[in-house]
């Protein structure tokens, strides 16, 4: 059995080091199942690994897993799902993987193949704790609320959800009950739209929790207007910027030494990371699955298609092209 430190102050993730164990596929799953329901965020260190050994841990949790279309991710292993994290060298605010789509992961996992020597940390926070945290009149003012997704359609995706590219009016308002969208056209143009709560429970924990992309939408893509909440309005700039400041205070971060795994809860952490100094030094590979003992979200369609099979969405015409 590997040695295990359970969280304390200022450290939320449990810290698992090896005690005799050769690799990671040596340490049995079943009580790090246990330490990610209770705690939500496992650092295992020590252990080294390489990309197919990466694969077969997270696959040990996770019967399937999808693909993070966002621009600047280069494909590891593109055939199990294992990509690098998103381009670029800035800061990121926090979120969780793909909470921008209605088939947000359960859990994410990062392992660390190349270390950098300064910089480009990966930071995370509680959504619970950030929630307890925050200013009484903005947890006040979310209470009960959801956020409004409303984003473009292009004719593969329609065919993919619809089976149509040119679908009428009647399917629009009657989409099949395995599509987790529903659909408006106005003036002309086809939106699809759904909706998630302002704040959430966690799959293994206590909520409520936040845990979204409003932070990531406004500082750093700019993004005013995305996610709404359910009158249409945008979630007000003096909220967004106690939640950051919250988050801030809170946040952990992950100082990265080769063969380190990361492993977030997806419903319950947010994460970002701090700006990188050396692209040429850090290489962090992901993988973002559905787990196998997950407990069923009333928010998913029924069977949804992401926990039958290893999920990839239809890409825009411009990622398609490259």
């Amino acid at each position: 059995m590997p040695h295990v430190q359970l969280p304390e102050p200022g450290r939320p993730q449990v810290l698992i080091e090896p005690d005799g164990e050769a690799g990671i596929l040596d340490v049995d799953p079943a009580p790090l199942i246990e330490l990610y329901k209770a705690h939500g965020a496992l650092l295992l260190r020590g252990f080294g690994l390489d990309v197919p050994a990466f694969n077969r841990f997270a696959r040990q949790f996770c019967t399937t897993s999808v693909v993070n279309e966002s621009p600047g991710r280069s494909p590891i292993d593109p055939d199990n799902n294992i990509h690098t994290v998103d381009g670029g060298t800035g800061a990121f605010s926090l979120h969780p993987e793909l909470s921008r789509e209605p088939w947000k992961p359960d859990a994410a996992f990062f392992a660390c193949l190349s270390a950098p020597s300064r910089g480009g940390a990966t930071t995370f926070c509680d959504g619970v704790e950030l929630v307890r945290a925050m200013p009484e009149a903005v947890r006040r003012g979310l209470e009960g609320r959801r956020l409004l997704h409303i984003k473009q359609t292009w004719p593969e995706l329609l065919e993919f959800w619809l089976g149509t590219p040119d679908p009428d009016d009647r399917l629009l308002a009657n989409p099949p009950a395995s599509c987790p969208y529903q659909f408006r056209r106005i003036e002309g143009e086809i939106l699809r739209i759904f909706t998630r709560p302002a704040l959430h429970r966690p799959m293994f924990a206590e909520g409520p929790a936040f845990g979204n992309f409003l932070l990531f939408a406004r500082f750093n893509n700019k993004r005013i207007g995305y996610p709404l909440l359910d009158d249409g309005n945008p979630v007000p700039d003096e909220w967004l910027e106690a939640i950051r400041d919250t988050g801030e205070r809170l946040k952990s971060q992950v100082d990265w030494r080769p063969g380190d795994v990361l492993m977030l809860d997806n419903s319950r952490f947010m994460h970002g990371r701090t700006a990188i100094i050396d692209p040429g030094e850090r290489l962090i590979a992901t993988f973002f699955g559905y787990l196998g003992f997950a407990l069923p979200d009333p928010e998913e369609p029924a069977d949804p298609i992401w926990r039958r099979t290893d999920f990839c969405p239809p890409l825009p015409p411009r990622r398609r092209a490259g």
